[in-house]
């Protein structure tokens, strides 16, 4: 126990009871006695707590017979709760470098002189924890702050999007639903007024946004469900195929462990394969994963993603002529 919870127990301990034994203390704390007495000094001393020794009952009391109005300033956290809220800050910042840093500067700094207190090293924190990312595409803070807002306060967005395909621009009016972080990068789940339809749009790829005045619309959370979760990855739709891959005994005891899809399935074979079963809507993501495994995996069914990865393994080799 660090010595900001210490502190935060001896108040508490000293409002449960009218007078409390220094032996509670010693018990309740796992301190001892020259410890609890620099304790003691501190609260006095710097927080002006009106703690008394009563010779007479055999313990310590706040002068107040009542509970006191004497309270500790701000709010307290453990050592281990304030490493865990610097891990947290640390790895939202590398998120995406820029987006929430400036937001978060001030609780930032009181974290900093909390964890000073109760001996932990922010430095060191960063020192040993690393946040990679691959693959990351760089967002426009201004976007992302915007989509952001507009998101909170329920309002459309008019957006300048620049499609993956060809790179031409549109401009769309949307309702955002929810921003997603996905594989090192943000998209925005949104109704678009324009297609009359759900979408998943790169927020790398929103070249400006604009909050309106209009009101969004709320998508119903089961359809939003149905629609963007139902299938594999960042193109699921509403899933219409069951996907089934058989990992070899090698690659099993990696994939066993991995989450693929809310609603997958898996077991072991008795060579020590590994089958798991996901649904999907469209195949694109899904046959770019199963490559990454190479001849670790084989589709089992349905025909057309077998189709669709020879197809995609075909092209491959094409590149690379004997």
């Amino acid at each position: 126990m660090d010595r900001t919870e210490r502190f935060y127990k001896i108040d508490r301990l000293l409002r449960s009871r009218k007078v409390t034994p220094l032996g509670v203390f010693l018990d309740e704390l796992g301190i001892s006695r020259a410890t609890f007495k620099r304790d003691l000094e501190y609260l006095r001393d710097r927080f002006n707590a009106p703690i008394l020794w009563d010779a007479d009952a055999g313990g310590y009391r706040y002068t107040l017979d009542d509970q006191p109005d004497f309270a500790l300033p701000g709010f307290w956290l453990s050592g281990t709760e304030v490493q865990a809220l610097l891990t947290l800050e640390h790895f939202i910042e590398r998120l995406e470098p820029g987006l929430v840093g400036p937001l978060m500067a001030p609780l930032r700094r009181r974290l900093a002189g909390i964890a000073a207190e109760a001996g932990a090293s922010v430095e060191q924190l960063r020192r040993r924890v690393r946040v990679l990312q691959i693959a990351a595409r760089p967002v426009s803070p201004p976007a992302f702050n915007t989509v952001a807002d507009a998101l909170l306060r329920r309002r459309r967005i008019e957006l300048e999007y620049a499609a993956r395909v060809d790179g031409e621009v549109t401009r769309r009016e949307v309702s955002p639903q929810r921003l997603l972080h996905y594989r090192d990068n943000w998209y925005l789940d949104a109704w678009c007024h324009w297609r009359c339809g759900l979408r998943s749009f790169a927020v790398d790829a929103i070249r400006r946004a604009t909050m309106l005045e209009t009101p969004a619309d709320d998508i119903d959370d089961a359809h939003l469900v149905r629609e963007l979760e139902g299938g594999y990855g960042i193109f699921s739709g509403e899933a219409r195929h069951l996907a089934r891959l058989r990992f070899t005994p090698q690659r099993a005891r990696w994939v066993a462990q991995e989450s693929w899809h809310p609603q997958q399935r898996g077991h072991f074979e008795d060579d020590g394969s590994y089958v798991l079963e996901l649904p999907y809507a469209d195949d694109r993501e899904l046959i770019g994963d199963i490559l990454r495994h190479g001849a670790g995996v084989e589709v089992l069914e349905p025909a057309e993603l077998r189709a669709g990865l020879r197809s995609a393994l075909e092209q491959t080799l094409a590149r690379y002529p004997a």
